[in-house]
């Protein structure tokens, strides 16, 4: 087995399995979708390394290490990395910049363990500024369809139906919206676009040159769509789906109501998976206060808490509809009917969702 790897293409489009070395900390801020975080070093002893490597150069910050880093706790860590590698003989590790770190792991596993496991070359951060650039190459290279409509009309659903879809709000983990926080947390900035990139890359590498996005905003959540890709989604065809008000109306009680609920209950259980559901959705109002207005807001307010109660005191979700209607009818629509004309010379094809599910398999193909 090559004791070094330098294909980071082959990397990400095989989904090698990854034993990412870098402190806790690091980690936190980013990593690859499936790295798993075994740390050569916590990051208490990190900063102790980090200290006396400026203090007193890298020979003495070396020798800190092993200190900090022996006997029971040494072996350890050696064995959660053999584990790892025994489970995945396919695999290898990888410190920030391949480097020290990803070099000790490697010759420990090898000396203690007995296994010969190859570490990435560059480390993290040439991986990271691969990805980066596979974004690039992307906005610039290939063609797209954004696929645009009222909320409500399930643009997100379509463009998981076509095999050349970007789900751009998945990769968030939020739906896109002032509604759109689930249950569980966004990932970090770092993380998000990773796993862009590399399914860019699988679509890509598959024969993908037109990609269908949803027409997004530039912040999905707290997570921002790469800006060349951004810019790019803002010039090319838009496909404008189109649906009935009250279908509308009951995917969103679906998908922020029902689901969202269920959601919350799956992780923090039933009684408390409530409350947080219920602050969340009245969270969400709030944010768009100043732009519903005091008098607006306050109605539509009435009416989510009236909803609220009814469905805590017998689980119905009807009065949900009332809100959800109010809100589309004097808020979301004229927002969206604006964006329309100003984009109007953008779009190509407009239609029910047969009919542009149909059209975007077909320009897929063509």
């Amino acid at each position: 087995m090559r004791g070094e790897i330098d294909d980071y293409r082959s990397l990400f489009l095989r989904g090698v399995p990854m034993i990412d070395t870098r402190a806790p900390v690091e980690f936190a801020k980013g990593a690859f979708p499936g790295a798993v975080n075994l740390p050569l070093m916590s990051d208490a002893e990190r900063e102790q390394v980090g200290t006396c490597y400026k203090q007193k150069g890298q020979e003495a910050a070396i020798a800190l290490g092993h200190r900090l880093v022996q006997g029971a706790i040494k072996a350890q860590r050696i064995e959660a990395w053999a584990s790892f590698a025994r489970a995945h003989p396919d695999g290898c590790l990888y410190c920030f910049r391949g480097g020290l770190r990803s070099q000790i792991a490697q010759q420990w596993l090898r000396e203690e363990a007995g296994i010969e496991y190859p570490r990435v070359v560059g480390g993290y951060k040439a991986m990271r500024a691969f990805l980066l650039q596979a974004i690039e190459d992307a906005a610039h290279q290939c063609g797209f369809l954004v696929l645009g409509g009222m909320t409500g009309t399930g643009k997100t659903e379509l463009v998981r139906q076509v095999e050349n879809g970007l789900d751009l709000e998945a990769y968030a983990n939020h739906r896109g919206s002032s509604f759109g926080k689930r249950a569980t947390a966004q990932p970090p900035q770092i993380g998000f676009e990773n796993s862009l990139a590399i399914d860019l890359l699988k679509k890509r590498d598959a024969g993908t040159a037109c990609l269908v996005v949803e027409d997004e905003s530039h912040a999905i959540g707290s997570c921002s769509i790469p800006f060349a890709l951004y810019q790019r989604m803002q010039s090319q065809p838009l496909v404008w789906l189109e649906d009935a008000l009250e279908s509308r109306v009951e995917r969103i009680l679906k998908d922020y109501v029902v689901d969202l609920r269920a959601e919350f209950a799956a992780v923090h259980g039933e009684e408390e998976g409530e409350r947080r559901f219920g602050e969340r959705l009245r969270g969400s109002l709030d944010n768009i206060a100043r732009r519903l207005g005091g008098d607006r807001h306050r109605r539509v307010a009435a009416l989510m808490d009236a909803a609220l109660a009814e469905q805590a005191r017998s689980g119905s979700v009807e009065f949900h509809r009332d809100w959800i209607r109010a809100l589309l009818l004097e808020y979301y629509d004229p927002m969206y009917d604006y964006q329309r004309r100003l984009k109007g010379s953008r779009i190509v094809f407009a239609g029910d969702r047969r009919a542009v599910l149909e059209y975007l398999r077909a320009q897929s193909s063509a």
